[in-house]
């Protein structure tokens, strides 16, 4: 079986820095365990990436917060999760948008070529983690698509709750509730 993980957007500015909110610190070991039981050849990592023009972006006008800007320690992954991503020989994905573009070059050039199944974690969930998903249901018909909710979190305990149910409305499966 062809099974995946993606890390989804676990970094600096969005455990601790200029978008971090509490308890986000508290997946970085979890997160590390599943690299490590995926293993080399497995796991894929985002980051979300913006530049010095953030602010006069449609997402830098509607969240007016400067974060991820590329190269700075905010764009870096979080803790311990950064030590396991570079242990398996992760494949990054820089994307510039909630979801990835699977057709950018370099995007495409790292995608497996077929998936049984792929386990999203990281952040945010009713961001990221979400638009992750949909694109990778939509390159992976066939695949099954997982959300550990123990390993994702939002700064919306709300919308962290609203965002699981709505994964499972379009048949992704949560598991660690």
């Amino acid at each position: 079986m062809n099974r995946y993980l993606f890390v989804i957007d676990y970094q600096n500015d969005f455990v601790d820095g200029a978008l971090g909110f509490p308890g986000a610190e508290k997946l970085d070991g979890k997160i590390a365990a599943k690299i490590r039981a995926y293993g080399k050849g497995h796991v894929l990592f985002t980051r979300d990436t913006h530049f010095d023009n953030y602010l006069e972006t449609r997402e830098g006008k509607n969240l007016p917060v400067k974060h991820c800007v590329k190269g700075t320690y905010g764009w870096q992954v979080y803790g311990e999760t950064a030590k396991a991503l570079e242990e398996v020989n992760a494949a990054a994905i820089d994307k510039l948008v909630f979801g990835m573009d699977v057709t950018a070059p370099a995007t495409a050039e790292v995608l497996p070529k077929h998936a049984d199944e792929i386990e999203l974690v990281g952040l945010v969930s009713n961001i990221c983690v979400v638009s992750n998903a949909v694109v990778l249901q939509s390159k992976y018909p066939e695949a099954t698509i997982i959300v550990d909710a123990a390993c994702t979190d939002s700064f919306d305990k709300t919308l962290h709750e609203k965002v699981l149910d709505v994964l499972e409305g379009f048949q992704v499966k949560v598991i660690g509730r």
